[in-house]
């Protein structure tokens, strides 16, 4: 029997959460049609496929949750209002609430998956025979919890995306009743070779932040380690998001948001061990 345990259900903590940031239905356009599904039923509908990773198509209907079809427009519905990028901002400021998030250090990083159908933000994996593949970029803090993640083509090289990831990074406003202004930024960032090059070292400077990153032909492979395996656990993390293992969905309308949900999950999943104590 199916209980409200399973992952994908809409468990009451999240739907606080989201249910505010989620626009108004449309009023019905006469009368007769089917009734339009419930925002916390496609909401499961999304939940469902992301954590299965199955085809949009092949929703149970079973589950309530209406078509594939309605799940997947108000996923992309819902990223046009911007609902993801809110909810992502909100669970990291009850983090901040909670004094979980903390800016001392940060890690960033990089993975990339098989695109197995091709699509927008895919090119010739270099590391997997030249095969479509795409590559998913995060930014993590001290503890490992994700910041912030983007997505590029398979063959843009990790340190393409190191500015935007640290500039659209979400700013988060610390504790109620501090004073202080929200802060995106960590006073110091730790980053793999990848990152070697003097204009990510430049940019760090201009924005204040300590750099620690590896030196190609100096460091060891495995310097960093004491810091850096937070973000590659994280990076373990989104990967069990079967949705994300291997990358289905061909346009990143719907990628992006799926992405976002998933580093939004992990942290509410944080959340709320810290506030069940």
């Amino acid at each position: 029997m199916t209980t409200r345990t399973q992952s994908w259900m809409v468990d009451d903590r999240l739907w606080e959460l989201i249910a505010p940031l989620i626009p108004p239905q449309p009023p019905p356009r006469g009368p007769g049609g089917r009734p339009r599904i419930e925002d916390r039923a496609a909401l499961e509908g999304i939940l469902f496929v992301l954590h299965t990773g199955c085809r949009w198509r092949d929703l149970p209907p079973a589950l309530g949750c209406g078509s594939g079809h309605t799940a997947g427009r108000r996923l992309r519905a819902w990223q046009e209002a911007g609902v993801w990028e809110k909810l992502h901002r909100a669970v990291l400021e009850e983090l901040s609430e909670e004094e979980i998030l903390e800016w001392s250090r940060a890690s960033i990083d990089a993975v990339s998956v098989r695109a197995k159908k091709g699509g927008e933000l895919t090119g010739p994996n270099p590391t997997d025979r030249g095969k479509p593949g795409t590559k998913y970029h995060l930014l993590t803090y001290a503890a490992g919890l994700p910041l912030h993640v983007l997505a590029s083509a398979a063959n843009v090289h990790d340190s393409k995306l190191f500015e935007p990831l640290l500039e659209t990074n979400p700013s988060v406003r610390g504790r109620r009743g501090r004073p202080g202004r929200p802060r995106r930024r960590p006073e110091k960032l730790h980053a793999d070779k990848g990152y070697d090059y003097p204009r990510c070292r430049r940019y760090l400077h201009r924005r204040g932040i300590k750099v620690r990153i590896a030196r190609r032909g100096i460091e060891a492979k495995t310097h960093l380690g004491r810091h850096r395996w937070v973000v590659e656990r994280t990076i373990s993390w989104v990967l069990r998001f079967k949705r994300l293992g291997i990358r289905y969905d061909r346009t990143e309308a719907t990628l992006l948001p799926l992405l976002l949900l998933a580093v939004t999950l992990i942290n509410l999943r944080r959340l709320r061990k810290a506030t069940e104590l």
